[in-house]
């Protein structure tokens, strides 16, 4: 079962930490597809245009399924409609005070499908809200869900939907665990790590498990532990359903360790299998989901393997995917990414002798807030690179990260 497999059709999406449910006109389907039509866009193309499946698209102009705020939004400024769609949506309206008066019902009976329904329509907008949103503020917002689902665990219920709560909380579980892993509470990370791998066990969750895995592989390879890393990554993919987003992200993931070691062979053969993976993969209907591959990134992750194992191949590769996560320069649907994009670009440069546009696009990676305490290593590397070379530029960059580097 997939995170959002069998779950609720309208998602409540996030807002301040809150959960919440925003109220939509039932003329935005129409509005969306006349939009579409002025523009001579089929569903695919606009897909295409919006990093959104096409089905996704379809469902949200037949009204099968109800667009989040930051969805119509990000379809206007696609379709330049100035927003004529996101008028159509609602403000978000919280509801805590409608989860606890939910909570005190199933407490004097079983779990509701409508509650459960809730709860996993919560995991996907967490774990897409995992790619724009700050780990300090995505962290308590995870622990709150965690929290609701505990709380639903120790009541009554059938063996089926017990089930569906412990594969909520070992999906909620794992994503604590990358926060944290994101934050450098690697204390914290771990004990989460054990307890999603446990519950994944218990749910018998081959998916979830493989993403422990391959999320302690993540950890051990900005540790500097490559070795611990690929091994972690291959059993990842060993345990992984294949195919699967967890089978696909754990090779990555192999990749980036085998160029921190410097075989280059093995890191192209790692490469040659994603890309076997990923061809045709269709781009899902969340794109923006932590745990649903999007095709989109293979390009991203190649650029890093290759900068990072110094193949003379990976300057034009991290031009290539930086020009498509941010064509308008401004950062772009995913700024996390697109600071990462920039932080490869200028390890390349260096390795390619143009320390002075290396400083100049690692600055703006830096300035732009978005690289991760957990990716740090990265523009401190690329620092320890171009101060190698005596440039000019170092001083300049020095001041940058230093003024940005985060406490501790």
């Amino acid at each position: 079962m997939s995170v959002g497999e069998s779950w609720g059709r309208v998602p409540p999406s996030l807002c301040a930490g809150s959960a919440v449910v925003s109220h939509v006109d039932p003329r935005f389907g129409a509005r969306l597809r006349a939009l579409r039509a002025d523009r001579g866009l089929s569903l695919r193309a606009l897909g295409q245009l919006a990093h959104r499946g096409k089905s996704h698209l379809h469902d949200l102009e037949t009204g099968a399924k109800a667009p989040t705020p930051e969805t119509a939004r990000h379809l206007d400024e696609v379709l330049q409609a100035g927003g004529a769609l996101a008028r159509l949506v609602g403000h978000p309206v919280d509801h805590d005070a409608e989860a606890d008066e939910l909570l005190a019902r199933v407490r004097a009976s079983d779990v509701s499908a409508e509650t459960l329904a809730r709860i996993e329509a919560s995991v996907d907008d967490l774990a897409s809200a995992y790619a724009t949103t700050p780990p300090a503020d995505l962290l308590p917002v995870v622990r709150r869900h965690l929290a609701y689902v505990g709380r639903l665990l120790d009541g009554r219920g059938t063996l089926v939907q017990r089930r569906r709560l412990v594969v909520a909380g070992g999906w909620l579980t794992v994503l604590r665990a990358t926060v944290h892993i994101d934050l450098r509470q690697r204390s914290a990370a771990g004990a989460h790590l054990v307890a999603a791998a446990a519950l994944a066990e218990h749910a018998e969750h081959a998916e979830i498990q493989a993403w422990c895995l391959e999320t302690r592989a993540w950890d051990r390879l900005t540790q500097g532990e490559h070795r611990q890393a690929i091994d972690l990554s291959q059993q990842a993919q060993q345990l992984a359903p294949r195919g699967s987003s967890a089978h696909i992200q754990a090779t990555a993931q192999e990749a980036r360790g085998w160029a921190r070691v410097g075989d280059v062979r093995r890191t192209r053969d790692a490469l040659d299998r994603l890309e076997r993976l990923t061809a045709n993969l269709p781009v899902p209907e969340r794109a923006e989901h932590h745990y649903r591959y999007d095709p989109t990134k293979a390009l991203a992750y190649t650029a890093t393997t290759l900068s990072w194992a110094g193949d003379p191949a990976a300057e034009q590769v991290a031009r290539v995917a930086l020009a498509e996560l941010d064509p308008r320069g401004d950062g772009g649907d995913r700024p996390r990414r697109s600071a990462s994009a920039r932080l490869d670009l200028a390890l390349a440069l260096v390795a390619a002798d143009q320390p002075d546009e290396a400083s100049a696009v690692a600055a703006e990676a830096i300035r732009s807030g978005r690289v991760a305490p957990s990716n740090w290593w990265r523009a401190r590397e690329v620092l320890r690179r171009v101060e190698q070379t005596d440039a000019a530029e170092a001083s300049a960059l020095r001041e940058v990260y230093e003024a940005y580097r985060p406490a501790g």
